[in-house]
């Protein structure tokens, strides 16, 4: 990288949101841009999680880009080698690959007021930007619960996003920590092959069938000639989860029939009525991250499975120790415990206006306009941002909504002229966030009585769009110049000022979630 080199925008991270991103900016025309990834591959969190089973509990035609339809997904619900491949297509397939550094890490961003430019230091070196676009998503920083003893335990520990390939698990005795997303996922492909497995469990998931199978080949024929036979499948997939959105935001009362549904799929598998009992949840369905699998229970009823219904709390030398006081010898521990969501790392790392962190200013909770711009920090937006995420549908429809708001904000840019840049009004971002947390109130995942990754340290959740997936679209589509100042250097030796725009002239922070 040149020292002192400038793009108009810089994206971070090469993700399905660092990739749509750099699509999205190649059809608007842009080409003086780069993509930093830290990783020596793109990817982004379907290049880091490999461990066995790994797979997407999204249906594989939903979960992938609009505008790039795959017509040979092999299987309903795709494994993480074919997602990962698609990404590597995208990349070639759009002509990205010449916009990508590898292995170029981000180690901070510094706004410039007086030039009106993201300075960036990187492990490559330094450069600069009109605009950062922030991808690198919240599921790129796993978390590992801090437990007493564990830096003196002689065996093997790693995390599920790290997994050791180079480790033999194959008659070992293995702790897995956490029954999340990637638990039971991990937890029936290894337990065919470790000596013993004591899975520790503090809140039980609530698991669903997984109504999977391959896509035969008459099909995939089927839609590389009539490729609109894709895009309807596609369709037909978003529908179904938009009609199911209400059940999540309004009428959570409503999904006792799912509760049935998945304890149904308990039952089939698990005949102990003790096990039955530690492995059924006390809260709403939904609540917590609603969990697919056909596996996961017959794997528990196994003989070489222990189930810990309490977290681990202490490890002496080989033997780990849960809260409830069970001891267990094991030779390795895999922790699953998930990842830095609502205290994602990269916020350390972005120094707005006024010589902040992002992490200082989000001290109180994570928010941002839309999803994208945080007050503070001019000409910097994320993909994948505060109250983004869904329980029930796929995030690629999010994130290509949010790609719509990052082209017309780089649109009004261009419409302003000169060197300038648009600042989000923090009365613009508390109306916003305001309107969410009012939606919030009544959804599963406020009501459900769990305590799930959604909700930050302060109870709040930061994480979830309380709607549809149409709403967010609607919201996203344009930039309102009224939720922004506009930013100009005032002279080569004195910092940025804002122009014409006042609170009263530009309409102060009307603002309508999801309206």
């Amino acid at each position: 990288m040149a020292e002192h080199e400038h793009v108009r925008v810089a994206v971070v991270g090469s993700g399905f949101a660092g990739l749509g991103a750099a699509v999205r900016l190649r059809r608007e025309g842009i080409t003086d841009f780069v993509v930093l990834e830290r990783a020596a591959a793109v990817g982004g969190t379907w290049r880091d999680n490999s461990y066995p089973g790994c797979a997407c509990d999204v249906p594989s035609h939903l979960y992938s880009f609009s505008f790039a339809p795959n017509p040979d997904w092999p299987r309903a619900f795709s494994g993480q080698e074919h997602i990962q491949e698609y990404l590597e297509r995208v990349a070639d397939t759009f002509r990205l690959r010449s916009h990508i550094r590898l292995n170029t890490e981000v180690k901070l961003m510094r706004w410039d007021a007086a030039r009106l430019r993201w300075e960036m230091e990187t492990g490559d070196g330094t450069l600069t930007a009109d605009v950062v676009v922030s991808a690198t998503g919240p599921l790129s920083d796993p978390k590992t619960p801090d437990i007493s003893g564990i830096d003196t335990f002689p065996g093997k520990v790693f995390h599920s996003a790290r997994w050791d390939h180079g480790y033999d698990l194959r008659g070992k005795r293995v702790a897995m920590v956490g029954t999340g997303a990637s638990a039971i996922q991990i937890v029936p492909e290894i337990q065919k092959e470790v000596g013993r497995l004591t899975l520790f469990q503090r809140t039980p998931p609530w698991v669903m069938p997984r109504a999977d199978r391959a896509i035969s080949g008459a099909e995939r024929w089927l839609h590389r000639q009539l490729p609109f036979t894709t895009h309807a499948r596609r369709g037909l997939l978003w529908g179904i989860r938009e009609l199911q959105v209400q059940a999540f935001t309004k009428r959570p009362n409503e999904l006792g029939l799912v509760e049935r549904i998945a304890k149904r799929n308990m039952y089939r598998a698990i005949k102990d009525p003790a096990m039955r009992a530690k492995l059924t949840p006390t809260y709403r369905i939904g609540c917590k991250r609603i969990l697919l699998s056909n596996t996961y229970y017959p794997a528990l009823a196994e003989p070489n499975v222990d189930l810990v219904a309490s977290g681990l709390a202490e490890v002496r030398g080989s033997t780990v120790i849960a809260a409830d006081g069970t001891e267990t010898e094991v030779d390795a521990i895999i922790f699953g415990t998930g990842f830095h969501v609502t205290d994602m790392p990269i916020a350390e790392r972005v120094v707005g206006d006024e010589g902040q962190t992002l992490m200082e200013s989000w001290k109180g909770g994570m928010n941002a306009l839309r999803g994208a711009t945080a007050a503070g920090f001019p000409n910097w937006m994320t993909i994948i941002g505060p109250n983004t995420g869904l329980g029930n549908s796929s995030m690629i429809l999010m994130i290509e909504s949010q790609l719509n708001y990052m082209a017309d904000y780089l649109r009004q840019l261009d419409v302003l002229g000169g060197r300038a840049a648009l600042a989000a009004r923090p009365a613009a971002v508390s109306a916003w966030n305001s309107r969410v947390q009012e939606r919030m109130k009544r959804t599963v995942w406020n009501t459900g009585g769990c305590n799930s990754w959604y909700l930050d340290e302060n109870g709040v959740n930061t994480t979830v769009w309380p709607g549809t997936t149409t709403e967010f679209r609607a919201a996203t589509r344009r930039v309102d110049l009224s939720e922004y100042e506009v930013l100009r250097p005032a002279s080569p030796w004195e910092g940025a000022t804002p122009v014409s725009r006042t609170e009263k002239e530009s309409g102060g922070a009307k603002v309508e979630a999801g309206a």
